[in-house]
C-alpha cells in the first residue's frame, strides 16, 4: 500500500484552500519554495499533477482524491484528539480548532442552517462554510474541498452517503407599491416577461421553475437581476427592484406586515434538499449531520424521498 505523506497532503490541502502558494506558505510557517518542494514532491510521488496553476488555483482529478485524503486525515486527527481528551485530560487536545468545510445553499444560510452550525462553533469546532446554488453545493463535495454539502441532488456521490433534510417552500414576492404597479392582476402570463426576477447568479433557474409551474409551460425565458445574497434580494425586492422567489421561511413576516405581497396567490414552489457528507467513521462527522438533521426537523417541510 502507497503512503502519503501527510505534511506533503495538509500542504496541498493549504495551496487550494488558500488560493496560492504564498498564502500557503504563510499558513504553513513555511517558505513558498518549500511550498513548492513538497507539492513537487507529492505530484512526483502521483505521477499526475495535482494542481492546475490558473487563476484562481484549482484541483486536477488526482488532486481532488489526495484533498479529500488529506480532510479526511484532519477530521480522524480530531477524532482522535477528542478520544484522547477523554481519557487523559490533562496531556491531549480536545479537537477543537478543527475546521470543518462545508458547502451549504445560500438560502438555508439565510433560514435555517445557521442557528443549527451555532453549536457546534460553541464547542469550539472552526466551520468554513462556503455558499453556492444548491444545485451545485455537490461539486465542492466531488473536488474534495469539504466533507459534507447540502444540495438539491439526491444521488450521492461514490464514498458518501445521502439523508433527506426536508424541503424549503418558495413564494415570488414583491413590494406592495411594485406590485400595485405592475402587476396589479398578479402574476400572469401577460405581464411576467415585463418585469425583472432577482436571481442568486447565473446557475439559478428556480425563478424560472417557478413561473413555468404557475402557469403550465414547459420553459419560460425572464428578465434577470442578479444578487448572490438571500437577505439582500429580500431588500432589493422591498425596494422595488422587481419580483423574488424567496424561501416562505425569510418573507412569512414580511408578508403578515404588509411589507411584501405575494403575488402569486395559491403557488408554492417545494425545493427537497439533502445532506451529504463522506462515508467515513467520524464522531465530528455524526455531530455535524446531527446538527443539520435536526435544524432541518424543525424548520423544514417533511416532504423529502427517502433513498
Amino acid at each position: 500500500m502507497q503512503h502519503w505523506d501527510p505534511v506533503a497532503l495538509e500542504c496541498l490541502a493549504a495551496i487550494v484552500e488558500t488560493g496560492g502558494f504564498e498564502k500557503a506558505a504563510q499558513r504553513l510557517h513555511v517558505t513558498q519554495s518549500a511550498v513548492s518542494q513538497r507539492l513537487r514532491a507529492l505530484e512526483e510521488q502521483a505521477g499526475s499533477v495535482l494542481v492546475v496553476r490558473s487563476r484562481p488555483l484549482r484541483p486536477t482529478r488526482a488532486g481532488q482524491l489526495l484533498l479529500k485524503h488529506a480532510q479526511q486525515l484532519r477530521l480522524l486527527r480530531a477524532d482522535l484528539a477528542r478520544d484522547m481528551q477523554t481519557l487523559a485530560p490533562h496531556t491531549a487536545g480536545s479537537g477543537a480548532g478543527v475546521g470543518l468545510a462545508v458547502a451549504v445553499n445560500a438560502d438555508s444560510i439565510a433560514t435555517w442552517a445557521l442557528e443549527a452550525l451555532t453549536p457546534l462553533v460553541r464547542a469550539g469546532i472552526a466551520l468554513e462554510v462556503i455558499t453556492d446554488d444548491q444545485d451545485f453545493t455537490q461539486e465542492w463535495l466531488r473536488s474534495g474541498e469539504v466533507l459534507g454539502c447540502v444540495t438539491t441532488l439526491r444521488q450521492p456521490l461514490q464514498g458518501c452517503r445521502v439523508q433527506p433534510l426536508g424541503a424549503m417552500r418558495y413564494l415570488a414576492v414583491a413590494a406592495p407599491e411594485y406590485a400595485a404597479a405592475h402587476l396589479p392582476q398578479g402574476l400572469n402570463a401577460h405581464n411576467f416577461h415585463r418585469v425583472p426576477f432577482l436571481c442568486f447568479n447565473r446557475k439559478d433557474d428556480m425563478q424560472s421553475e417557478f413561473v413555468a409551474r404557475l402557469l403550465g409551460l414547459s420553459q419560460v425565458v425572464l428578465n434577470s437581476l442578479y444578487l448572490p445574497n438571500s437577505e439582500a434580494q429580500v431588500r432589493a425586492v422591498e425596494a422595488g427592484w422587481g419580483v423574488g422567489v424567496l424561501p416562505e421561511l425569510l418573507v412569512r413576516d414580511r408578508l403578515s406586515h404588509g411589507r411584501l405581497v405575494d403575488v402569486a396567490p395559491g403557488t408554492m414552489l417545494s425545493i427537497d434538499l439533502y445532506w451529504h457528507c463522506w462515508n467515513l467513521d467520524s464522531s465530528l462527522l455524526r455531530q455535524l449531520t446531527d446538527t443539520l438533521l435536526q435544524g432541518a426537523k424543525v424548520n423544514l417541510k417533511d416532504n423529502c424521498s427517502e433513498r
